[in-house]
């Protein structure tokens, strides 16, 4: 689990059980992207939750969520922002 922590003390992560994040504080969880199947059965994820583009689609839904944490670990859970 990636942890950014910023220099104004807001703490940033991808949503995992992994480890009790109540013992930092006060959560505010929100939805990074949305990975839904088409008509077709294939997966897209949508990442305009955080100005992001619509990746896929995929022929399986592990493969979009596979996209998902890719792109947001990588543009999105950054100190850039």
């Amino acid at each position: 689990m990636q942890i950014l922590i910023q220099t104004d003390g807001v703490v940033r992560c991808l949503y995992d059980e992994m480890l009790d994040l109540h013992g930092i504080g006060r959560l505010q969880i929100k939805r990074g992207s949305y990975v839904e199947p088409d008509q077709q059965g294939n997966w897209s994820t949508d990442l305009s939750p955080v100005a992001g583009p619509l990746l896929g689609p995929y022929r399986n839904r592990s493969d979009a969520l596979h996209a998902e944490r890719e792109w947001l670990e990588m543009h999105w859970l950054t100190n850039s922002r």
